[in-house]
């Protein structure tokens, strides 16, 4: 008797189990993919943030190191943003989230003290390229029983005493506090409230600034009075008395000079009557004062100084300013104070950020064709001198693939960005909003009523890195199309395709006086087209009267007078969607461009348009349902929308009993006339006025109206085996062709379609109803609640992918198609007829073909993609870039298409993987045979925001990030989960809108309204990243500090040291208090790096720290050996010279 094991059982259980879990194999069809070597693993991946770019958020205090050339920036979320040079910057974060309320620099020993908004202090170690917190302490609060002035504004010490204490108060009075005495040697009083204080780098004189814009100075030894009182913006009264009062003076520095008049540097202290006036920066030296005006709030500035010591002359050369969103730096040394160009990329929030892409590994002559044509838009008059913030260093990374960063804005601009290395650097900007007509008025502003606040924002971009081909769709239902070109030209009339996308369903409650009108609806057995509209150079004059609804008008007037076109990206076509029947048109949720076909086709919530951006034309404009097959097991019922719709324009309408025309009726492909007049025909012109109408009734009517639709259309469904005898076997798909047909004499009574001047229809043959692919693992339950959900949603396009594959099951060449997903989970086929290039290519049109439903998943569909038989990513085919504006022999050049690499397949079998994501679930589609080979269900409890097919380590995946926070990877073709890591939670719309993946293991997200943080999910990029990350601490050698000279150290004059250690050491001053403050050791210190340490990975751990100290003390020996070593030398010398002077002399003539 064979002996039962119940492990084997157990294991077959388990396996059965994670492969329910992870990627399934379809049951009873072979593995195509066996041949398929997959080699991405699990350990190719590892997710951490590399740089942050950008400017930082609600900006809060500032901190600059004279020596190191470093500037730090705290702000209201905790975090530090560091600066040297450009390239050079670092992002830092306290754990706490607390504002960032003081920063100082412990002046060239690289590091940084920080005080937050929660009483805590914490010591920053800059030494690193990572910095990291080395000590905190957390104060705790008390009362205090003393008596006390108020708050206090400022702290400092004197420039030339470090014993005596400067302390000034909110109320106005102004301490000065000798630490050694504990007492006050001086008090200063004055009627208004201080703001802040600055010393003269003498130490005897102070400059404090007051509530009601005045200055008063005063000198250290005299408090009875201010030696003098300014208010630089008041104005003078002549009959002797005090100015009038002013805003508040927030901050004053004062700084001297060598050779000159000192800087007197304020914010703040206009005049009440400059109401509406922007913040300003006032600098007074001598007697001149300049008012420069900032275009945001003035947070902080700093004044930027040659030497490092206070008590010596400051000779400053610029100010750092502070604004709310902005970054200036203003040159002292000029005539004007022009401002410094800034190296950050702090201008991405310039206009709010309304999409994101990104591209790694891009062409290589793409940057500096760029870099070329963007160095023109640079404004003029910034100052000639180098940018002041210099410290740091590049890092060393090996990393040096092209990569670049597009970004949509609000205003309509594209910005394209330089994001090689770590860096990010603008390269080129496009206005998009140049090719419309800007509105002067409230009153001009009619059409804008859906988007009045950014009518021109972006909301999609498509972009051919190879053919630099360019398509953008905006918040205003507009679709532009660009090409890039060096030279300048000067277009005399945009060219413009208006098109109406309508809903599927309309409803029309007033009846026509001279007879009841029925309208035509599309349906599932006897779908029509919806209305095209022909290319035009002038918008279209459409009903916009105030007794009837808009119709036929675009949100967007399109430029009437010549645009001048600088070298870069020049519009080709303007694609603009109208109104229909008072209703603005949706806005557009997919959009794809293909050089190599020269189509742009986009969709939204109403359907699918096809354009020929080459010869200008519509090709195809159908709605969601359309797109299924009569027979299709997925199609979804189409929606009825609200009321005080107009019926569709697709066809004309006509009254019951009247024939329709005939050329409407008759096939483009058989030549011959389709039965409108037949029993079938009519009983789906009955089917169509049941539904129109039963939505006029009572529910309970309305439903036995609906049953008995449902019957005739039974009865009346074609058989699979009545195809129409002019379709070929082999062409078994729906075929659309656009047909100019005259306009029909019923339009001319409706004032919604009166300005249209040529109209196009859409017709199609019968098909096979067995053509159509099916996914069998599918299994869809029709409830009656799952069926009235999908009635009341609406199907929009979701994802478009150009590809060379087999349009048709068991076809053995391939040919251009395109895949359509759908936010309802269908992914559909559809067959391109492209002409050959030329003349054929613009004379000739391009057909169009359905070929039914490849897949069906759970979810909206987000990406797809195209795999060859050994799992190499089929990128869609491009046109090689070529200047359109170039002669035709350099057109010629540049227009030999990409060859069509994908393979033909052999009878039964498969030579393709169509790859495709959605919000839950990935699947993988064997072509041609359609047949589903794996499956993963990617969440169960949450969903996917963005999905792209991505190379990585020479090899593809997916990425996925959901909106719980997982980021995920999938391989190819195996969906085999290779990384799942709980990064970032969706806490704000910003994340999901833009967050993108890139090639080699790269993303990007929008973390603020004005920062990109970047990411990796590459391991070699991560072990890499010390390596490319800058450094921010150089070694430099602090300056002399400034003589006292002989009569100042003989007479105690000049700089007074204070050994603060001997003030507040415990030996004098006891211990602290524990109830004072709380000692927090760092991350970055040592008792935090023993405290994290454990086990092996801790031993070797400290054993690296304990050699970088070896290493470091050993340093530093060798530094004091070397200068003693050259001290002995030189005292050597000297006594050398010495004995040679005095050798001869006797003891009387020394």
């Amino acid at each position: 008797m064979k002996k039962f094991n119940i492990r084997k059982v157990l294991d077959g259980l388990t396996a059965v189990s994670s492969s329910s879990s992870s990627a399934t194999a379809q049951p009873g069809t072979p593995k195509e993919n066996d041949t398929v070597q997959e080699s991405l693993q699990s350990e190719h991946f590892q997710l951490c943030k590399t740089v942050r770019h950008g400017f930082p958020y609600k900006p809060y205090s500032m901190a600059f190191d004279p020596v190191q050339k470093i500037l730090a920036i705290g702000t209201q979320t905790g975090a530090l943003r560091l600066f040297g040079r450009a390239g050079v910057e670092c992002y830092c974060q306290h754990e706490s989230g607390a504002t960032v309320i003081q920063l100082q620099f412990l002046i060239n020993e690289g590091a940084l003290v920080s005080a937050l908004a929660d009483d805590s202090i914490h010591l920053w170690n800059l030494r690193q390229k990572i910095p990291a917190i080395l000590h905190s302490l957390k104060f705790n609060r008390e009362r205090s029983t003393k008596t006390h002035p108020g708050p206090v504004v400022h702290i400092s010490d004197n420039p030339m005493d470090e014993g005596k204490l400067l302390i000034g108060f909110e109320c106005g009075v102004v301490v000065l506090w000798d630490l050694k005495s504990k007492k006050a040697d001086y008090r200063y009083n004055y009627d208004e409230a201080i703001h802040s204080v600055a010393w003269h780098h003498e130490g005897k004189q102070f400059v404090c600034s007051h509530s009601d814009g005045t200055l008063t100075t005063w000198n250290v030894r005299a408090p009875a009075k201010p030696v003098q009182i300014i208010t630089p913006h008041g104005k003078q009264p002549k009959d002797g008395k005090k100015p009038e009062p002013c805003k508040p003076i927030l901050k004053v520095e004062y700084k001297t000079t060598r050779s000159g008049d000192p800087f007197m540097v304020l914010s703040g202290g206009l005049s009440y009557d400059t109401v509406g006036r922007r913040a300003c920066l006032t600098v007074m030296h001598g007697k001149s004062t300049a008012v420069l005006e900032m275009d945001y709030h003035i947070v902080d500035f700093l004044t930027l100084c040659e030497t490092p010591y206070p008590n010596d002359f400051q000779e400053p050369y610029a100010v750092v300013v502070l604004l709310e969103k902005d970054l200036v730096v203003i040159d002292l040394g000029q005539i004007g104070y022009p401002i410094f160009e800034s190296p950050y990329p702090l201008s991405i929030h310039e206009s709010p950020v309304t999409c994101c892409e990104y591209f790694a590994d891009c062409p290589a002559e793409l940057i500096p064709a760029l870099y070329s044509v963007g160095s023109r838009q640079k404004r003029q008059g910034y100052s000639k001198k180098e940018w002041p913030i210099s410290g740091g260093n590049w890092g060393q990374g090996t990393q040096s693939y092209p990569e670049i960063i597009i970004t949509g804005h609000a205003d309509g601009s594209i910005k394209f960005w330089d994001a090689s290395a770590l860096m990010l650097q603008v390269l080129y900007k496009l206005k998009t909003a140049k090719v419309f007509e800007r509105a002067r008025g409230k009153e001009e502003k009619p059409s804008t009523d859906k988007v009045d606040e950014d009518p021109f924002a972006i909301q999609a971009l498509s972009w051919c890195p190879e053919s630099r081909m360019l398509c953008v769709a905006g918040v205003s239902a507009h679709v532009n199309v660009y090409r890039f070109s060096k030279q300048e030209i000067t277009t005399e009339v945009v060219q413009l395709l208006e098109v109406r996308m309508q809903p599927e369903f309309s409803e029309v409650d007033s009846p026509d006086p001279g007879g009841e009108h029925t309208p035509t609806f599309p349906t599932s057995g006897a779908p029509s087209s919806p209305q095209e509209s022909e290319p035009s150079t002038q918008p279209s004059t459409g009903s916009n009267s105030s007794d009837g609804p808009r119709d036929n008008i675009p949100c967007l007037q399109v430029r009437s007078s010549p645009l001048k076109q600088s070298p870069g990206y020049q519009v080709e076509l303007v694609i603009q969607l109208v109104w229909v029947s008072g209703e603005p048109p949706q806005q557009i949720t997919s959009l794809a461009i293909n050089s190599s076909y020269g189509i742009v086709v986009f969709g939204n919530s109403n359907g699918l348009a096809v354009v020929d951006y080459l010869q200008k034309t519509l090709l195809l404009n159908m709605g969601t349902s359309e797109l299924y097959s009569p027979t299709e097991p997925y199609q979804r019922q189409p929606r009825s929308p609200r009321k005080a719709r107009q019926p569709s324009g697709a066809l004309c309408e006509s009254n019951e009993g009247s024939n329709p025309s005939e050329d409407r009726c008759r096939s483009p492909t058989s030549g011959s006339t389709s039965p409108c007049n037949s029993d079938e025909e009519r009983k789906q012109n009955f089917i169509e006025k049941v539904k129109v109408k039963s939505r006029r009734f009572s529910k309970t009517v309305a439903s036995d109206f609906a049953k008995m639709s449902r019957k005739i259309s039974l009865s009346s469904e074609p058989k699979s085996d009545q195809v129409a005898p002019t379709v070929q076997p082999r062409d078994r798909c729906q075929r659309w062709r656009s047909l100019k047909v005259k306009k029909n004499a019923c339009y001319a009574k409706d004032k919604a379609v009166a300005g249209m001047t040529q109209k196009r229809a859409l017709c199609r043959t019968k098909s096979d109803p067995n053509c159509y692919a099916k996914d069998n693992a599918f299994i869809r339950s029709r409830s009656s609640s799952v069926t009235s959900i999908d009635r009341e949603s609406r199907e929009a396009i979701s994802s478009l992918y150009f590809c060379e594959s087999f349009p048709r099951k068991l076809d053995t060449l391939v040919s251009p198609c395109l895949l359509v997903g759908t936010t309802q989970g269908s992914v559909m086929m559809m067959s391109l007829s492209v002409p050959p290039g030329g003349d054929q290519r613009l004379q000739q049109p391009v057909s169009i073909a359905s070929c039914g439903t490849l897949a069906r998943l759970k979810g909206g569909i987000l990406t797809m993609g195209l795999l060859d038989a050994t799992g190499t990513l089929l990128p869609p085919s491009y046109e090689p870039w070529y200047d359109p504006n170039a002669s035709d022999e350099e057109k010629e050049k540049g227009r030999r298409r990409r060859p069509a690499s994908p393979p033909s397949s052999q009878e039964g079998q498969d030579t393709q993987f169509a790859v495709l994501c959605s919000e839950k679930q990935a699947k993988v589609v064997a072509m041609p045979s359609q047949t589903r080979i794996y499956k993963h269900s990617i969440t169960e409890t949450s969903f996917v925001l963005r999905a792209d097919v991505v190379q990585m380590a020479g090899a593809n995946c997916i990425a996925c990030f959901c909106a719980n926070g997982h980021i995920k990877t999938l391989s190819l073709p195996s969906l085999r989960p290779l990384l799942d890591v709980n990064y970032l939670p969706l806490t704000d719309m910003r994340i999901a809108r833009t967050f993108c993946f890139s090639n080699l293991g790269q993303a990007l997200y929008l973390t603020s309204p004005s920062e990109i943080q970047r990411i990796t999910y590459s391991q070699e990029t991560c072990d890499n990243l010390q390596e490319m990350l800058s450094e921010l601490f150089t070694p430099v050698e602090t300056p002399e500090a400034p003589n006292r000279g002989f009569f100042k150290g003989l007479f105690g004059g000049g700089a007074q040291s204070l050994d603060r250690e001997d003030l507040f050491g415990e030996t004098t001053a006891g211990k602290a208090s524990r109830s004072l403050a709380q000692h927090i050791p760092g991350p970055g210190s040592m008792e935090g790096m023993k405290g994290a340490a454990s086990g092996v990975v801790g031993d070797l751990a400290r054993a690296r720290i304990a050699l970088d100290e070896r290493g470091q003390k050993l340093g530093e020996l060798e530094e004091r050996t070397a200068a003693m070593m050259a001290s002995a030398e030189s005292f050597s010398k000297h006594a050398h010279d010495m004995m040679l002077k005095y050798k001869d002399k006797k003891w009387y003539q020394l």
